[in-house]
């Protein structure tokens, strides 16, 4: 797989850096393989939910950070001893899922439900972000 290099796009845009940052980060390759398998449901225009497939673990083996626009997930099992698996098709291995948020939005709440972990998500634009209109001829601004 071919490779793209941003450097030469950094000395010509102003303010782009972490743009790029972005772009270049998913174009990696995703070191989780796509395990645990995820939906993201978008329930009205300021709310999300992120449904991940966690069949195996239990509360206290999975962890949850928001550190600034990014979402980590990471599930941790302990080595169980002296079984002997004739077959294992259930995977039980460690993982580590990242999601780049958007600006405002932050987590506001998970649970988990039938093998199923629920993030829920929430964006919460600043009152000075949110458009306002202008009448045409007057001083008076009209919220919008």
């Amino acid at each position: 797989m071919r490779t793209v290099d941003f450097t030469p796009l950094y000395r010509n845009a102003i303010g782009f850096d972490r743009l790029f940052n972005m772009m270049e980060a998913n174009t990696a390759k995703n070191s989780s393989g796509g395990y645990p398998p995820y939906n993201i449901e978008q329930q009205d225009e300021n709310h999300f939910r992120i449904t991940m497939a966690v069949a195996g673990f239990a509360e206290e083996q999975l962890d949850l950070t928001q550190k600034e626009n990014l979402l980590i997930v990471k599930g941790e099992r302990k080595a169980e001893e002296g079984k002997n698996y004739v077959y294992q098709g259930i995977a039980e291995r460690d993982f580590e899922r990242k999601f780049q948020l958007a600006d405002y939005v932050k987590v506001v709440g998970a649970s988990m439900e039938n093998g199923l972990l629920h993030v829920d998500l929430e964006r919460e634009i600043p009152e000075a972000m949110k458009p306002r209109k202008i009448e045409i001829g007057g001083n008076k601004l009209i919220e919008g």
